[in-house]
């Protein structure tokens, strides 16, 4: 425990020392958030830095690789951080150069996202770590997925990444909800490893316990520079992290199926879009006054900082549920 802990601490610390920095460099090269116009209530925001993510994602790796240097399963979760991470960059970068709030063109971004998810997929297929079983909810047992594992976890990457970039709209969001999240998945880690078929795999999970603990310390940190009123924001740097890291997480675990259960706020921003998409090419009218659905309440007149309490507040009684219903049911 003391193992963790200090890997806890040295990415929160990191965190906060390297916040001011990148926030004083985002502000020396102008790499600042263009705000959508036609919210009305994030006028305000407009210049404030951007590319926070830098600040987790340098966090995570230092800590992590003070304890490892050659854990398969957490160095390439932390690797898959890292390139979804550049594309976001190259997305911000590209708002940031021409000043506006649309970067990569959306089949550009989709190209590299399946690009990264593919090779994920290929590697554990072809890893004895990973196979094509994953487990089912609740329960010890695992369905084999065959050769269908490739296409199902290209899937996973593209629905977690793109539901966690959507989840960042407002101050905190994504970063309050991604710590209620991995709080939740960090517990379940610990009762999957104690089932695992072999001591390679519980060396594996443990590995990406580590990286669970390095991950939240450090967004604990960024945490303090990214609440109402934020300092700076993750950008798509961040958000499309966040989604390569908590897809890898559960992908390399075999916990595929906890996702849309524990990231349930993740599911509704991206499901409230689809809704509103769909609804809108049918009959012309929108379901919500904007998507995704945390725009809609903030537009009802609901501060973002109650939405996004109450967004972090459902996710974490969806994690007590699942480890609850995981603990006494599966008798895990």
């Amino acid at each position: 425990m003391t193992y963790y802990l200090l890997a806890f601490l040295i990415s929160l610390i990191v965190a906060l020392i390297l916040g001011p920095i990148i926030i004083a460099l985002s502000k020396k090269l102008k790499a600042s958030q263009t705000v959508l116009e036609y919210v009305k209530e994030h006028s305000g925001k407009s210049g404030t830095p951007t590319l926070g993510g830098i600040i987790f994602i340098l966090a995570s790796m230092m800590s992590l690789c003070f304890f490892s240097t050659n854990y398969t399963f957490a160095m390439l979760a932390l690797a898959s951080m890292l390139a979804y991470g550049i594309l976001g960059f190259l997305d911000d970068f590209i708002k940031i150069r021409y000043k506006q709030n649309l970067g990569l063109k959306p089949y550009q971004k989709i190209i590299g996202q399946v690009g990264i998810a593919t090779i994920l997929a290929f590697f554990c297929y072809y890893s004895n770590l990973v196979g094509t079983s994953v487990y089912i909810p609740f329960v010890k047992s695992t369905i084999d997925l065959g050769w269908f594992i490739i296409p199902f976890i290209i899937l996973v990457y593209l629905a977690v990444t793109n539901s966690v970039n959507l989840t960042d709209g407002l101050d905190g969001l994504a970063t309050g909800v991604s710590i209620s999240y991995l709080l939740g998945f960090l517990t379940l880690l610990f009762l999957y490893e104690r089932i695992a078929p072999s001591q390679e795999i519980a060396g594996e999970l443990g590995n990406l316990i580590l990286l669970c603990v390095c991950v939240i310390g450090a967004l604990i940190g960024f945490m303090g520079y990214n609440v109402f009123p934020a300092k700076i924001f993750m950008g798509d740097t961040g958000s499309l992290a966040l989604g390569g890291l908590i897809a890898s997480l559960a992908v390399f675990s075999r916990l595929d199926f906890y996702i849309p259960l524990l990231g349930i706020m993740f599911v509704v921003s991206a499901v409230s879009v689809i809704i509103q998409v769909a609804h809108y090419k049918r009959t012309k009218k929108r379901i919500f006054k904007m998507a995704p659905l945390h725009h809609h309440f903030q537009q009802c007149g609901v501060h973002e900082n109650r939405i996004t309490l109450v967004y972090i507040i459902i996710t974490i009684i969806m994690s007590c549920l699942v480890v609850m219903i995981s603990i006494f049911a599966g008798g895990l």
